[in-house]
């Protein structure tokens, strides 16, 4: 099942994605719900990002092969990270070259994980019983800022425009097991399979529900495979007029234009 969070009638609603059509759901998609046999044209609606989240919880170095790439050994323990709801935009709008830190912002395919109850101190074993689904993400980075610049990595990470999520939540999925790619005007640059991560889903939601109570509606971006624009020889950055997509396999593409800051 795919799951479409749209703009109708002014105001913000679910809806279960069928084919060209979207079925409308009552209720909340985080507890009480129903799909109704009202539809809309996929075309005529907006698309919002798949969820609202008041946390975004994000990792390091979870790909064997981007660990690499990055010269790092691969973590005994998923490094986390944060970024801030600011920076969530959904499909189709733009990416933002920031004015301060516009010349080396990276892009970074990723899964995330959508948070379906609250989560705190769960087992891996019971751990998939709170994941709704997945979604596309795209941990943009200004690697200036998060690698030269900053003591840390929040600045980074957390511009506005910088974590895009969609087109919709995927249900029913292997999130260990699932193509995942981004093109760069349509040339492929990551290419990958989430079996790679060296956290998988299940370990991730469990090991961060020990730190940090885990809301309905939040998100975790898993990481990200090689193959990203700082770890090229010579380095590949964003650019104004640049289109990124992010194809994960079960769920669909995550598309957005870069543009600069005005």
């Amino acid at each position: 099942m795919n799951i479409a969070r749209i703009e109708h009638d002014g105001k913000a609603t679910y809806a279960e994605v069928k084919g060209e059509k979207l079925a409308l759901i009552d209720g909340d998609i985080f507890g009480s719900h129903k799909v109704t046999e009202k539809t809309i044209a996929l075309s005529d609606a907006s698309l919002l990002a798949p969820v609202d989240p008041c946390q975004i919880v994000a990792i390091g170095l979870n790909y064997r092969g981007h660990a690499a790439e990055s010269g790092m050994p691969v973590p005994d323990a998923p490094v986390v990270f944060i970024k801030t709801p600011n920076a969530v935009i959904a499909q189709g709008k733009p990416i933002v070259l920031p004015a301060i830190a516009p010349d080396e912002v990276d892009y970074e395919a990723e899964l995330v994980i959508v948070i379906g109850k609250e989560a705190k101190n769960v087992s891996k074993e019971e751990a998939g019983d709170y994941i709704l689904g997945y979604t596309c993400g795209n941990d943009v980075s200004a690697r200036d800022c998060q690698l030269r610049l900053d003591k840390q990595w929040a600045r980074g990470k957390c511009f506005d425009t910088f974590a895009p999520l969609g087109p919709w939540i995927a249900t029913g999925l292997d999130g260990d097991n699932l193509g995942i790619r981004l093109k760069l005007n349509g040339e492929v640059m990551q290419d990958s399979n989430t079996s790679d991560m060296v956290f998988s889903c299940l370990d991730l939601v469990s090991y961060l529900s020990q730190c940090m109570t885990l809301y309905s509606g939040s998100v975790i971006m898993s990481g990200t495979p090689s193959g990203v624009g700082f770890g090229r020889k010579p380095p590949v950055f964003l650019k104004e007029g640049d289109t990124v997509e992010v194809e994960i396999e079960g769920i669909g593409t995550l598309s957005n234009p870069v543009e600069k800051e005005l």
